[in-house]
């Protein structure tokens, strides 16, 4: 049995239909649904039972499980309640792997590529404590993050009792279907979808860095099928542990990935440009790109889907149909 927290969101309901498509129905989904349609991403799915988060430790006194993939998280870049996002973050986290080690459960968790914020550091997944703790993230969602995974670093060095396998995944921008209950969240080819398939300008950030063009602002977008294929790779490769970095490894614009959604609607790019709002200005990214090499090291060799190829099927197969879920 497996028990994937924030199996509801976007990319824990990608897990869970991935394993129901090789064949499982034995998940356990841990998860809050609330009232903005996201129980939508689990509607096709086969599921073992469902647990609320108030329930969930009592749930797993007693408990076998394969492994715990953890995604469940406050993950919106501009929460400020501190004290939710460390309970739900940080706190929660450290029961898990705790729980985790003592009954010898595997355990694979989401950490996130907000952990380096301004990218000043570089984007490597050197886990090493000196190298972690160098980082500076810019949001409390990327320090919660940041401040688990120097914990769960501090027990590897202390040798205490640890999970049989541990993983941290530090995901850069994930898109792909089911993303839609995130609101502002979501990524640009969901936001902007409707009003490129209309006719209408999509409209992007101005650059206020030198040297950066309006546009040039570039990211490491990754597929959701391909996020998904990592998870799914460490659940069938148990001898590997670490924090891995999960991106293409290749950085490329809002611009480029903006042109590549009209050319899926076979579309000329019209694109406008618009002041960036003052209250994001400072904690803005301009660049991020994943360095994969601590992945290819621990054996995974899958190509990452380039993003036009992406950004086609994602516009093609779900956002152009009345459907949009997977």
């Amino acid at each position: 049995m497996l028990l994937v927290t924030g199996g509801a969101g976007f990319i824990g309901s990608n897990v869970v239909a991935s394993l129901n498509e090789a064949g499982r129905a034995d998940i356990v989904v841990n998860d809050a649904l609330g009232s903005d349609g996201k129980w939508r991403n689990l509607a096709g799915r086969s599921l073992a039972d469902f647990v609320p988060p108030a329930e969930l430790m009592a749930w797993l006194e007693g408990r076998k499980l394969d492994a715990v993939i953890h995604l469940g998280a406050i993950s919106s870049t501009t929460a400020t309640d501190g004290d939710a996002v460390m309970e739900n973050n940080f706190r929660l986290s450290l029961r898990l792997f705790d729980w985790c080690a003592l009954h010898r459960t595997r355990f694979i968790y989401a950490s996130s590529a907000a952990t380096y914020g301004g990218g000043e550091q570089g984007y490597s997944d050197d886990w090493s404590g000196e190298a972690l703790r160098r980082l500076k993230p810019m949001n409390l969602y990327g320090w919660s993050k940041h401040l688990f995974d120097l914990a769960v670093v501090e027990r590897v060095r202390r040798k205490d009792r640890l999970p049989p396998q541990w993983a941290g995944l530090k995901f850069f921008n994930v898109f792909g279907p089911n993303e839609y209950h995130k609101g502002e969240m979501m990524s640009l080819v969901a936001k902007r979808f409707d009003d490129a398939r209309a006719g209408r300008p999509v409209r992007l950030f101005k650059s206020h860095c030198d040297g950066i063009a309006d546009g040039e602002q570039k990211r490491d977008f990754i597929y959701v099928d391909d996020a998904v294929a990592v998870v799914r790779w460490l659940l069938e490769t148990p001898a590997v542990s670490g924090i891995f970095n999960v991106g293409t490894g290749r950085a490329r614009s809002f611009k480029d990935l903006i042109t590549a959604l009209f050319a899926a609607l076979g579309r000329e790019p019209a694109i406008e440009y618009i002041e960036m709002p003052e209250s994001i200005r400072n904690s803005y990214q301009y660049f991020t790109q994943a360095e994969t090499a601590n992945l290819r090291r621990a054996g995974y060799n899958a190509d990452f889907t380039g993003l036009e190829e992406a950004v086609g099927h994602y516009a093609q197969a779900y956002l152009d149909r009345a459907d949009r879920y997977r």
